[in-house]
């Protein structure tokens, strides 16, 4: 029980510290969402060949519900492939507030977010080039907000709703992370995650596909933690889209289609993560 109250009162600690940087953070994101959003996903869907890049650079933009627009679009045949790819490899959502509550670590974001956006506007283009198709625009677009929940209450209320929602879970990520390192042992939890191994991104990818902010909470606080590599959190992060995927596969009734773009946001990740992982050493 001691070991328990200390392993607590650590994550407590630790995570009451960023908590003032995830309410300033969450309070400009739902700034942007409420002030532009609806401009940005017009700007998404009249940018045409310049759709991957266009949605490479908005979906950069921490906020929760630009993935779950950008699946709608595609679902609605709106966007090409190239540009849903763009949005679900540059979409950052929890893993910038929780940089930018580590100050120590906060200057990894700028290269990180640009590294997210150059990956999902190249690799958006190389799809649409190889598909040279055009999509067929079609009427009847899901709603766009309402896998969101952001449109109840004012901003004051959503941010603090956000803050409150991943303090939580933050916490509850420590003190299972402090847990998990007291009762293993540093060495040997690195040696499960493929710490300095190449196949790390490979996992981390795949730990990106999960539908939640769990994922980005996970590979950001074990980053911090200096478990995975800077390529791991850069391929975990380029695979995770939030509940993106979750919504695509209930939006667009083609099964393995769906399958196929979690399969190519995962290999495209992976391998840019590993590439980054070669290059740094």
């Amino acid at each position: 029980m001691e070991l328990l109250f200390d392993l607590f009162l650590d994550a407590l600690i630790d995570s009451l510290k960023m908590l003032p940087f995830l309410f300033g953070a969450y309070l400009l994101m739902e700034w942007l969402e409420h002030s532009s959003g609806e401009r940005m996903e017009k700007a998404l869907a009249g940018a045409r060949r310049l759709g991957p890049v266009t949605g490479a650079l908005l979906g950069c933009v921490p906020q929760c519900g630009f993935s779950v627009a950008a699946a709608n679009l595609y679902a609605g045949r709106v966007i090409t492939l190239g540009t849903l790819a763009a949005v679900f490899l540059s979409t950052s959502d929890e893993a910038v507030p929780l940089l930018l509550g580590a100050p120590d670590k906060a200057g990894v974001l700028l290269p990180l977010l640009a590294f997210k956006v150059a990956l999902g506007a190249l690799a958006g283009i190389a799809i649409d080039w190889a598909r040279r198709g055009r999509p067929v625009p079609r009427e009847g677009i899901h709603d766009l907000c309402e896998h969101c929940g952001c449109e109840e209450g004012g901003i004051l209320s959503s941010a603090l709703r956000h803050t409150v929602g991943i303090f939580l879970f933050v916490l509850g990520v420590n003190l299972l992370l402090g847990l998990g390192v007291s009762l293993l042992g540093e060495e040997r939890l690195a040696t499960l995650l493929l710490s300095k191994s190449l196949l790390q991104p490979l996992a981390a990818a795949l730990l990106g596909l999960i539908p939640n902010c769990a994922a980005s909470v996970l590979l950001t606080r074990l980053y911090l933690a200096g478990t995975v590599s800077f390529g791991s959190l850069a391929a975990g992060l380029s695979a995770a889209s939030g509940v993106g995927l979750m919504v695509l596969f209930r939006a667009n009734p083609r099964p393995k289609e769906n399958l196929f773009i979690t399969a190519l946001v995962w290999a495209i990740g992976a391998g840019a993560g590993v590439l980054l992982q070669l290059i740094m050493g």
